[in-house]
């Protein structure tokens, strides 16, 4: 028998034992995911899901992003791939069952010591450590009082409130608070308050006991008690229906709860989380949010800028989800003509990254080639606008003067110095970048 195929046996037999869960934490300072037949992830240890959060907020019960392998094939596979900035090699072991039945992956990720002179996308500016914050993308200065606060708070067990604009990424704020705290390696569990009904959302928060309302065959088990000794994520905690907001209330004062129909208190302990795009203070004074809830919500408030706010990150975050596209191998984007980045810079945003990421994933799909026109962005880019600027000659109406210093920086950088490609990108002449990169001293 073949050593490949003792592991395999032998992780069947332990399957279900706490045996194989212990081999896996002992790889912890590895990079390595567990899938099963589906590429549903199993398994992912806190450097993969740190390393992959751009990628996938959540990683656990979620398809792989990493879509590098034949999931039909029962051979072991190798390749190289540039995630994040680090090229790493892949190795995807498949898990086979008697009969030679796969049954799952195992993905061992290595980062390689060299750089190959062609990847999917050689003349990007790619995220370091710098720009990359436990998923959250940004090299604004803007950004840099929000990532201290969510340092400081994931030391604490202290309720966070994080209010921001739709798409600004207020759940990624919320899982690097939990990813940072020492409740890192238990259950990060989200919902959204606003997608369902009251009497829904009481059940899917607290629980019920059977029979306790019609068509409750069995007891379930709520939010509060799955995520013991992890956190829990309300977005769009404005929402949360005023009969809840009591019961909420209660279960954050006492720390314990009774489910739907039962009688008996259940002792909890869940770091709390919640989001809101809306004003708490304005829905108090609207009569629609209970005062006393909102002060213990508000305990660390963390204000997320507008992507409007933080300029030079859409440069960034442009060629950031232009990357990820390029690795679904359906298209491979290498250059964005100068009309369409003077359209993507000058946009205002307001669907923030979210958008971002949508106008991209769109321009992949109804264009072809391996650059990015002005003719395969949305509509809503070709609609005249009431006050027509360009980048070229309006630019410090658009960014400071620190913002287009890295503006221009990043292009530079990204081209390796060449003026001219460093100047189409900005939208700007030749003539026009070199005066403000004298300006600027670069």
């Amino acid at each position: 028998m073949k050593p490949n195929t003792l592991i395999n046996h032998w992780l069947l037999e332990h399957q279900d034992h706490s045996t194989a869960l212990s081999l896996l934490q002992a790889f912890e300072n590895s990079y390595f995911l567990l899938l099963d037949s589906h590429q549903t992830i199993l398994y992912s240890n806190v450097k993969t899901t740190h390393l992959l959060q751009p990628i996938s907020t959540h990683l656990i019960g979620r398809n792989c992003p990493l879509e590098l392998f034949n999931p039909a094939s029962n051979n072991t596979e190798v390749k190289t791939i540039d995630i994040n900035g680090p090229l790493f090699q892949i190795t995807v072991y498949p898990l086979l069952a008697p009969q030679q039945k796969c049954i799952g992956h195992l993905i061992v990720l290595s980062m390689t010591t060299s750089t190959p002179e062609n990847t999917l996308l050689s003349n990007t500016n790619v995220p370091t450590s710098r720009t990359n914050f436990h998923g959250i993308l940004s090299q604004s200065s803007t950004m840099e009082p929000v990532f201290q606060i969510i340092k400081n708070a994931a030391r604490t067990d202290s309720t966070v409130l994080v209010r921001g604009e739709s798409g600004s990424g207020k759940e990624l704020v919320a899982q690097a608070i939990h990813t940072l705290s020492s409740r890192h390696d238990q259950a990060f569990l989200a919902i959204n308050c606003a997608t369902l009904s009251a009497n829904l959302l009481e059940s899917e928060l607290f629980g019920h006991v059977k029979g306790a309302f019609t068509g409750a065959v069995n007891n379930h088990t709520g939010l509060f008690q799955r995520a013991t000794k992890g956190t829990l994520f309300l977005d769009e905690i404005a929402e949360l229906p005023l009969e809840l907001q009591a019961k909420l209330l209660r279960v954050i004062q006492e720390r314990t709860l009774t489910p739907v129909g039962g009688s008996q208190s259940i002792s909890i302990d869940v770091r709390l989380v919640a989001a809101t795009h809306h004003s708490l203070r304005e829905r108090v004074a609207q009569g629609q949010f209970r005062a006393d809830l909102m002060y213990r919500l508000r305990v660390v408030p963390i204000f997320i800028p507008a992507l409007k706010e933080r300029r030079e990150d859409i440069h960034l975050l442009l060629w950031h989800f232009t990357k990820l596209n390029n690795l679904k191998g359906f298209r491979i984007i290498t250059k964005i003509a100068p009309k369409a980045m003077q359209a993507l810079l000058n946009h205002s945003w307001p669907g923030n990254v979210r958008e971002l990421q949508n106008v991209l994933e769109y321009a992949f799909i109804v264009g072809q080639g391996n650059t990015l026109h002005f003719s395969e962005l949305p509509p809503e880019f070709k609609e005249p606008q009431e006050s027509p600027t360009t980048l070229s000659e309006n630019v410090p109406r658009l960014l400071t003067s620190e913002q287009e210093r890295t503006a221009i920086q990043n292009a530079l950088h990204q081209y390796q110095g060449k003026i001219n490609p460093a100047a189409e990108s900005l939208g700007m002449s030749r003539a026009t970048f070199w005066r403000k990169r004298k300006h600027y001293d670069l």
